[in-house]
């Protein structure tokens, strides 16, 4: 007998095929991202003009590049960052398809709204960064300018730095606004119960300004305005647990008594 070694091992079929599909899934993600890269690159100028509207709402309304290629790459990063926003529902709809198959349906109907809530929060979180905290921010830094000592200050703030200080704020909101589904999806994972979410209030009080002042400028106004919301979005996913934990208990208790009056 001639010894042969199959081209493909029959019990690794199936794990190739998982990896088929997420190279074809990663493969549409990325394309949807290309696409709207160079979409966003031809309405960059619009869209700094968008960024910087904090700034001229603050009383600023002048920007320098120091290098002569600055303001080209400054637009490259414009497109690249509203490429990313633009593209994430293709990009989450491809997560979604490759791992919804391997989901029984009751996990799949725990799952839907945390990804449908995802984006919601995160554009929550930077439209708070935006229309609130960034002008506030702003303002209280350009009152600094003026003349000490016979010597006058004047805010000459760099394209580069202010478009890295705007994705600095916009991030910063964004992700920590996913708190809550974090927190949730340990919750439904059985990782966490609420009651020990409850009795570690006070660190998660104090974790809440510890990323505030790491994730923000250095400014009390702006780390407040992280911090506060933090505090308050914690304290609403405590308030779905319960009644989640609720409900979960009512369910439990009428199958109980279906099952008890069943057996008699």
């Amino acid at each position: 007998m001639v010894f042969r070694i199959p081209d493909i091992d029959e019990t690794q079929a199936p794990l190739l095929d998982h990896l088929i599909e997420l190279r074809a899934r990663l493969l549409r993600a990325f394309a949807a991202f290309i696409l709207a890269f160079f979409v966003c690159l031809y309405f960059a100028k619009p869209i700094l003009g968008f960024l910087v509207q904090p700034l001229l709402d603050a009383g600023q309304t002048r920007l320098i590049f120091t290098k002569l290629y600055g303001q080209f790459f400054v637009e490259l990063k414009v497109a690249m960052w509203a490429a990313f926003f633009v593209s994430f529902p293709v990009i989450a709809n491809q997560l979604w398809a490759f791992v919804a198959p391997g989901l029984y349906a009751k996990e799949k109907k725990a799952f839907l709204p945390f990804l449908l809530a995802t984006p919601v929060l995160f554009i929550g979180g930077g439209a708070l960064a935006y229309y609130v905290v960034m002008p506030t921010a702003f303002h209280w830094f350009l009152g600094f300018e003026g003349t000490e000592g016979g010597v006058t200050f004047d805010a000459l703030p760099n394209s580069e730095d202010y478009l890295g200080l705007v994705m600095q704020f916009i991030l910063a909101f964004g992700l920590s606004f996913l708190l809550p589904v974090l927190l949730l999806l340990l919750n439904t994972a059985g990782i966490v119960s609420r009651a020990q979410l409850v009795g570690a209030r006070r660190y998660m009080i104090v974790a809440a300004f510890v990323i505030a002042a790491v994730a923000t400028p250095p400014d009390v106004i702006s780390q407040l305005m992280l911090a506060v919301p933090l505090i308050l979005l914690f304290e609403g996913a405590l308030a779905i647990m319960y009644f989640t934990e609720k409900k979960a208990a009512a369910e439990k208790a009428a199958e109980d008594a279906a099952a008890t009056s069943a057996s008699e």
